[in-house]
């Protein structure tokens, strides 16, 4: 009998994260959902989803790890993830840059490291950052987004966590592929005020990449379609 495929998510307690956990188990893969607080992890009530406590600012604790129990680990999904208001740069506090960072970036490196054992062990592991086309370098460079009030540490979190994308494709080639995916623009509490895609309907979306057999990686793209450019 074929064994359910095992996803890991952070940021699981709202937003897009605790969609994806719904849609996934729904299409019959078991989930290890990471909280950060027991009030989310109470509200978890799905047979297919284990709640854990696990702040990606931290190292990955023996209850993330109890949970996975060493079985193969097929998709990681790096969601958790933080901005900062908008601030000019005479207002802009360095502080918020090193904490987006922290979570944006370290975040994701730490549960790689932990992680990848599992992920090995599976037949053809997939590692997704949850990015946004705002880290775009290219785009960002060109005025693209110019018209956009988008704070410092979102910009530089983001790229930074592509560069880690990119990163970690090269140093797992052929081993485990590495994505960037950008959601779309959220109806979530760190949405955009335009916003006009719900967070349902990403995860559904994300939930269909999870099975694409493309070998691309690094791959950088959108749930709307489009491939972006580093």
């Amino acid at each position: 009998m074929s064994r359910a495929r095992l996803a890991v998510v952070t940021g699981a307690g709202r937003g897009l994260g605790a969609a994806l956990i719904e849609n996934l188990a729904e299409q019959g893969w078991d989930v290890v959902a990471c909280v950060r607080t027991e009030p989310a992890a109470a509200a978890i009530k799905n047979d297919h989803v284990v709640p854990v406590i696990q702040d990606v600012r931290e190292p990955v604790g023996a209850a993330l790890l109890g949970a996975i129990g060493g079985r193969p680990v097929d998709v990681l999904v790096n969601n958790a993830g933080i901005g900062a208001p908008a601030q000019p740069l005479d207002s802009c506090d360095p502080q918020t840059i090193l904490d987006a960072v922290d979570v944006n970036v370290a975040g994701p490196l730490r549960l790689a490291q932990a992680l990848l054992p599992m992920l090995l062990a599976a037949p053809a592991p997939l590692i997704v950052n949850v990015s946004s086309r705002l880290g775009s370098l290219a785009a960002q460079a060109a005025g693209d987004f110019a018209g956009r009030r988008t704070s410092y540490a979102y910009r530089i979190s983001k790229a930074a966590q592509n560069m880690l994308t990119i990163a970690l494709a090269q140093e797992l080639s052929g081993r485990v592929r590495c994505w960037a995916v950008h959601p779309g623009s959220l109806t979530t509490a760190m949405g955009a005020a335009d916003a006009d895609t719900p967070a349902q309907e990403a995860a559904a979306r994300l939930g269909r990449l999870l099975d694409s057999p493309d070998a691309t990686s690094p791959r950088y793209l959108s749930l709307d379609g489009p491939t972006l450019r580093w």
